[in-house]
């Protein structure tokens, strides 16, 4: 599209949320991302195979109305992008991502003394609102990370889901740039968390 000579990108931002969110959450970004359409992927179950696949199937049926597709992922939600294959994504901005989805599985098992062959025996286990599953945690080791995307990352200094260790091997092997809020959260929740996390999109969008 052009407009008196000057090329007029249109873009798109697909937003997967993290666990307990929802596509609803798109609409504080509207507000934020002006110059963007947002879509939101509406999934319910976080199993990494389904969700994996609603990504995708909205990737392709809004690809070819767009110039450039961006991803906004939350939690968990970055990990599900992150399965994705064969779509062209122009950059990815990413908030408290789980990088490391098997660690982050081995650790919630011995935080709740189960061991894997416990978990292999059963199947499936259910603590509270944590469903552990056997199934889960396979697909993950036979479905390896490839993520080639230019990715910003934010990161909060006390996250208790993704270690710096994890954060800086993500970093070592992959396109990525990382923004550390100080004494921030897994959770960016606050007003004083939310204005960092707002001003760090606006910023990255402008790159």
């Amino acid at each position: 599209m052009h407009f008196n000579g000057v090329e007029i990108l249109k873009k798109v931002i697909l937003y997967v949320h993290g666990k307990g969110g929802s596509a609803a959450e798109v609409e504080r970004f509207k507000r934020i991302c002006p110059d963007y359409d947002i879509v939101g992927i509406d999934y319910k179950e976080y199993l990494p195979w389904i969700v994996e696949k609603q990504i995708k199937d909205t990737y392709d049926q809004i690809n070819q109305q767009y110039d450039q597709v961006l991803i906004l992922a939350n939690s968990i939600g970055a990990y599900f992008s992150m399965l994705t294959k064969d779509m062209t994504i122009t950059k990815a901005l990413f908030i408290s991502p789980l990088l490391n989805m098997e660690q982050y599985l081995l650790t919630s098992l011995r935080k709740n003394n189960i061991t894997e062959t416990e978990l292999r025996d059963k199947g499936k286990i259910i603590i509270g609102q944590e469903i552990f599953s056997w199934q889960t945690l396979q697909y993950v080791r036979d479905n390896p990370i490839d993520w080639q995307v230019p990715t910003e990352i934010l990161y909060g200094e006390h996250d208790d889901h993704t270690s710096e260790s994890m954060l800086k091997d993500f970093v070592k092997k992959h396109n990525a740039d990382v923004t550390v809020m100080k004494d921030g959260q897994h959770r960016f929740h606050t007003r004083s968390q939310l204005a960092f996390l707002d001003s760090w999109l606006q910023e990255k969008l402008e790159k």
